[in-house]
């Protein structure tokens, strides 16, 4: 793709839009505006693109893909103190920033999707009313992802299907209360198997039995490696207390283990 004169890289204007997958219609539009005219030209005229047009090409480019307006660009090219190193770092930056706008977005319709699973029958004003921002993917978890697999839910509707708007704000309650016990024992130092770690667990053990399906200790165990699984949800809790997902996983493997030694083990 290079032209007859191979002493020095120059391209022609297919070979370009070739290369970019950017149309000849949009490289005669970047020459005409000024955002990026090609250094060399033919005896007839014809544009040829040098290895430094298309640096900058591949700039514009990264920013177009930032939503970045052409007179932005412009703009932002033309600083004669800013480098290519100066570029990539803001064009990183920016793309990180996108990136957490993009898991917020994401985590934002995970949750709907868990709340419709689990048949839960709140307007989107209700939603953000009880729950705002707080650990919602949890209450929806509980109820969905148990019930989900076909050998429990054999067709039958979910029972948060008929709870109401007071039920809810119940539910939150005694689950806000339930993750404050699990930080308090954290805070305090007490170890996750011992007696005030495992008596949080078992109250959020009943707390899921009570709201969302069956939990026998078994059960509970597998509800437990939901808080380990999944690196974005151990940061979520993490924000709770430091190491909290962990922390209330093991408080439940001791619980269960407890239970079993005890006799107290329910099935």
């Amino acid at each position: 793709m290079r032209a007859h004169d191979r002493r020095v890289e120059q391209y022609t204007v297919g070979d370009v839009a070739r290369m970019s997958g950017v149309s000849v219609r949009t490289l005669h539009h970047y020459d005409e505006i000024g955002l990026l005219s090609p250094q060399g030209r033919t005896a007839a005229n014809h544009r040829r693109y040098s290895a430094a047009d298309l640096d900058r090409l591949r700039r514009i480019l990264f920013y177009r893909a930032l939503d970045f307006g052409l007179d932005d660009i412009a703009a932002v090219l033309a600083d004669p103190n800013a480098r290519t190193d100066d570029h990539l770092r803001r064009q990183h930056r920016l793309l990180r920033q996108r990136q957490a706008r993009t898991q917020a977005l994401l985590g934002a319709v995970e949750r709907e999707i868990e709340a419709r699973r689990a048949g839960i029958s709140l307007s989107p004003e209700e939603q953000w009313e009880i729950f705002g921002t707080e650990h919602f993917a949890e209450y929806s978890s509980a109820a969905g992802r148990w019930w989900d697999h076909p050998d429990r839910r054999q067709g039958k509707q979910h029972p948060t299907a008929a709870y109401t708007r007071d039920d809810w704000l119940e539910i939150k309650s005694e689950a806000d209360a339930n993750i404050a016990a699990f930080a308090a024992a954290i805070a305090a130092g007490e170890p996750a198997t011992g007696p005030v770690a495992m008596r949080a667990a078992e109250e959020h053990r009943a707390h899921i039995a009570r709201w969302f399906h069956d939990c026998s200790h078994d059960q509970h165990v597998e509800v437990a490696a939901s808080y380990v699984s999944e690196p974005t949800d151990v940061e979520e809790w993490d924000s709770v207390a430091p190491g909290f997902a962990r922390y209330v996983h093991d408080a439940i493997l001791a619980n269960a283990r407890r239970a079993r030694d005890t006799g107290q083990s329910t099935v």
